[in-house]
Parts: C-alpha cells; sequence; structure tokens
C-alpha cells in the first residue's frame, strides 16, 4: 500500500474533503475538512484499506491563524501493511468541537480527554468528557500557547529560549 495509493482512494470516495497533502518523513499527512473528517476516519477502517488501530490523538495551537486557530490530529495505523497515517483538522477557537471517535476506536476515549484537558477541544459525543490529568480548578488549558512558559519573575530564562 502507497501513499498515493490511500490518496486516490480517499479523493474519489470523498471528493473535496481533503484540503491539502504531504509527506513528511514519509508518512501521508492530510488535512481534511472538520466535518467529513469522521466519515473519512471511518471509510480508512472499514474498507479494504483496513487502517484500523488509532495510534494517538493530539491538537495543536496556532494563535496567529484565526481561522485554523485550534486544531486535532490523528495518527492511525494498518498493522498488516505497516503503513501509517496522519489526519489534520482546524477550527476556529471560538466552540472548538469535533465529533467523538470513541463509537469507532475504544482508545480514543482517554486520548480525547487529554486533549479536552490540554487544549479545551470539545469531542461531540464523547460519553465521559472531563479533566483528567490537570487539577479539576485549573481554570485554564496549559499546552494553549498563550501563558509564559517560564516564571516571569526570572531573569535567565525567557520564552525567547523555548522558540517564541
Amino acid at each position: 500500500m502507497t501513499n498515493e495509493f490511500v490518496l486516490e482512494a480517499i479523493n474519489r470516495e470523498f471528493p473535496g474533503s481533503v484540503l491539502s497533502s504531504s509527506e513528511p518523513y514519509g508518512m501521508l499527512t492530510l488535512e481534511i475538512k472538520k466535518d467529513d473528517l469522521k466519515k473519512v476516519v471511518h471509510h480508512l477502517r472499514d474498507s479494504s484499506l483496513e487502517i484500523n488501530f488509532l495510534t494517538d490523538i493530539t491538537g495543536i495551537h496556532y494563535p496567529e491563524n484565526k481561522e485554523k486557530e485550534l486544531g486535532v490530529i490523528y495518527h492511525l495505523h494498518n498493522m498488516k501493511d505497516n503503513f501509517r497515517i496522519r489526519l489534520k483538522s482546524f477550527t476556529q477557537r471560538e466552540g472548538a468541537e469535533f465529533e467523538t471517535l470513541t463509537d469507532l476506536y475504544a482508545g480514543a476515549n482517554w486520548m480525547e480527554r487529554e486533549t479536552f484537558d490540554f487544549f479545551g477541544i470539545k469531542f461531540k459525543g464523547h460519553p465521559d468528557l472531563r479533566v483528567i490529568l490537570n487539577s479539576p480548578d485549573l481554570g485554564y488549558h496549559p499546552m494553549l500557547k498563550e501563558y509564559r512558559l517560564e516564571d516571569g519573575t526570572r531573569t535567565d530564562k525567557d520564552d525567547k529560549m523555548f522558540g517564541r
């Protein structure tokens, strides 16, 4: 199974759903329309492509791009053919919500809760979406790039040392 074959299969089944594609380090990476994301993942799992293992879900924050400020990244794997694919989907920060994948992959439960906890992204239909790693009364989502990385009272370090 090749990247070209999988991309062609997705484009054939869901015309217009793939917004962009690339192959960093040889891994097929697709940006999918938010409304089509779950349909595409469902097809990848249940079709002859057999991409049936959810490796990871995480969030990403691009504060400089207000139309695509928050995103969710899914890593999926076909164990039989050792084929991996990365799917990305983006939304505005206000009302950031994606459909849950817990009905497709049981392992999505924890990963979606973790993404909610750290990025504030909600997953519509999730059976138990609540904070799991941070304190429930923390009051913010620590992975958003709006909080200082270092204590403001320190003079020996600043956020520029961390790429900001």
